[in-house]
């Protein structure tokens, strides 16, 4: 069987890997195995600075060569000492050029970068009207149907500090938590709406899923 480790910004990250990706990829004789990144020798949780994501990638690459690595983690402020690259003024392509940065800069065969544009809330607006299982208003996924009217895909809703998704999640829904509903309702989503709405992740997916077929 192929593993993937998936290192993961929080717990919200690491439930998805659990309840929405794994089922998908233990069909396909992929194991995915999702770690929480740390922060500190008994912190977790959060990306605090490159140097701390990278020790842990390149060390589970070599500790684990004959696995995969691979990431989850935000583009959205992202910390100042995380590879450079030449921005512009389209985002994906922000993201992608950030992710080819780090994917240069760990420098390991058996990784694979992925950044969430712009985070993981941007999945969620696959399909707002998930949210109506959750929150008894009916404004919210108006709102937030509204929101992702105004961009071609949800991973182009942008991260500006008062603009990125989760931001404009909770502008209509205070109760929203990350925690407590982000994976439960990307699970109510589904992935195969997900992958139709967000052709970056899908990418990914895409990535990963071709790791057994070349096995």
């Amino acid at each position: 069987m192929i593993r993937v480790h998936i290192f993961c910004e929080g717990q919200t990250e690491d439930t998805f890997v659990r309840e929405v990706l794994r089922p998908h990829f233990d069909r396909l004789n992929i194991f995915v195995n999702p770690i929480i990144l740390r922060t500190s020798k008994e912190g977790k949780g959060g990306v605090v600075s490159y140097g701390k994501v990278k020790h842990q990638v390149v060390q589970k690459c070599k500790q684990d060569s004959t696995a995969f690595v691979t990431t989850l983690i935000d583009y959205y402020a992202l910390p100042a000492d995380f590879p450079d690259f030449a921005k512009t003024a389209d985002s994906i392509a922000n993201v992608k050029a950030a992710s080819a940065a780090i994917q240069a800069d760990i420098g390991q065969a058996n990784f694979i970068a992925n950044l969430a544009a712009h985070e993981f809330e941007g999945l969620l607006f696959s399909a707002p009207e998930a949210f109506g299982e959750w929150f008894d208003d009916e404004d919210v996924v108006t709102e937030l149907t509204k929101i992702r009217g105004q961009f071609a895909t949800p991973e182009h809703i942008n991260d500006g500090p008062q603009t990125v998704p989760s931001k404009r999640i909770l502008k209509v829904c205070e109760d929203y938590d990350k925690v407590a509903h982000g994976s439960l309702i990307g699970l109510d989503i589904g992935l195969d709406a997900i992958r139709r709405e967000c052709p970056l992740f899908n990418a990914w997916v895409e990535q990963l899923e071709a790791l057994g077929v070349a096995a």
